[in-house]
């Protein structure tokens, strides 16, 4: 199968690292400058600069799977955080309400990072994809950046819906998707330099860059796609 070069599999599983951290990190809050927001934070924005370069490089079939590939990685992960909370603690052990504050999400929690990471990931591959074929590749900065506003606002906003409706008044909410919004945009404008360095380097080295221009973009499909 094209793409599954070296390259691609280590920025692939940088992705799935990346978002397994970050739901884990993610039961932290922290204060920035007065700004509460998930110790998530830190990562997770990575994981949509490294979805960009994907989607640039290697086209958005080559991204859904990845994506779908990290969805996977952490339901098997979040199983076991639950199996392992569900079983019997040695008499001795102490830390039975850490670990269940720190890796024993509710439902609600679990529902709500999984549709968001779904929704808010094709969506930025998505428009990648179909920004690079109307601007015939040009303007990578306004794609990564573009895409991102698109994506990340969904992921903020069906996280923190799903999340936190009816807990918390309709202003806390709207202010929470605001602060997320923005903190990870500006990380995503910051990394541009990086993201276009990756990119140019990638492309160069793999002899790869995908323009989507037959692609199927269900992100349910499996079928092969080219140009």
């Amino acid at each position: 199968m094209p793409g599954l070069t070296p390259r691609f599999l280590i920025i692939a599983v940088l992705f799935v690292t990346c978002l397994i951290v970050s739901n884990i990190t993610a039961v932290k809050l922290i204060d920035v400058m007065g700004y509460i927001i998930p110790g998530a934070i830190v990562i997770f924005p990575i994981s949509y600069i490294i979805g960009d370069v994907l989607t640039e490089v290697y086209g958005f079939a080559k991204a859904r799977t990845v994506i779908w590939l990290g969805f996977g990685a952490n339901l098997f992960a979040v199983a076991t955080f639950l199996l392992v909370g569900a079983l019997p603690a040695a008499g001795f052990w102490e830390g039975g309400d850490a670990y269940d504050a720190i890796l024993g999400a509710t439902p609600r929690i679990l529902a709500a990072s999984f549709a968001a990471y779904l929704i808010g990931e094709f969506a930025n591959s998505y428009i990648l994809a179909r920004l690079k074929v109307a601007m015939a590749g040009r303007h990578l900065w306004v794609r990564t950046i573009g895409s991102s506003v698109v994506g990340q606002t969904l992921d903020s906003s069906v996280f923190i819906t799903i999340a936190f409706y009816g807990v918390f008044p309709t202003k806390v909410l709207v202010s929470l998707v605001a602060t997320q919004i923005v903190f990870k945009l500006g990380y995503e404008i910051l990394a541009t330099p990086i993201t276009y360095a990756v990119v140019n380097w990638l492309k160069k080295s793999e002899g790869v860059d995908h323009f989507d221009r037959a692609t199927v973009f269900n992100p349910f499909a499996i079928t092969k796609n080219s140009d």
